[in-house]
């Protein structure tokens, strides 16, 4: 049972993470890790630096998981990087964060998150993530 992840830095990245981590475990599959931002990925907070995306894979693998890292620096969306990398891989469960947005936000910007939960090819388990993650 292949798990993959969307990941990002910080502490509600690590909240989902650990959800994916213990899915992983429970299940006893492999663990896909995606970091992916869009274009301009040198000022975009999501991307994550190499050292550290190599860091959070030992950690892993430390944890006694088999894990794999991917990261795409140049994506045209999140939520598209996630979907195929979920078919790419056969995924059985993708786990993604979800926070609360308000109207506004719901109509500027498209959700990641809906949209994973929409068109991915597999089950997805969306992680809350609080306003203080």
């Amino acid at each position: 049972m292949t798990i993959l992840v969307g990941y990002m830095p910080g502490d509600a990245g690590e909240r989902v993470l650990a959800g994916a981590v213990r899915e992983a475990q429970t299940r006893g599959g492999p663990l896909v890790v995606v970091n992916s931002s869009t274009g301009g990925a040198y000022a975009d907070r999501g991307l994550v630096p190499a050292a550290e995306l190599e860091a959070v894979r030992q950690r892993l693998a430390d944890q006694g998981l088999e894990v794999e890292v991917r990261q795409y620096a140049e994506a045209v969306a999140v939520a598209e990087t996630l979907v195929d990398e979920a078919e790419r891989v056969s995924a059985d469960l993708v786990v993604v964060g979800l926070r609360r947005r308000s109207r506004t936000g719901k109509f500027l910007l498209g959700s990641t998150a809906q949209t994973v939960l929409l068109r991915a090819p597999c089950d997805v388990l969306a992680i809350r993530i609080l306003a203080d993650d």
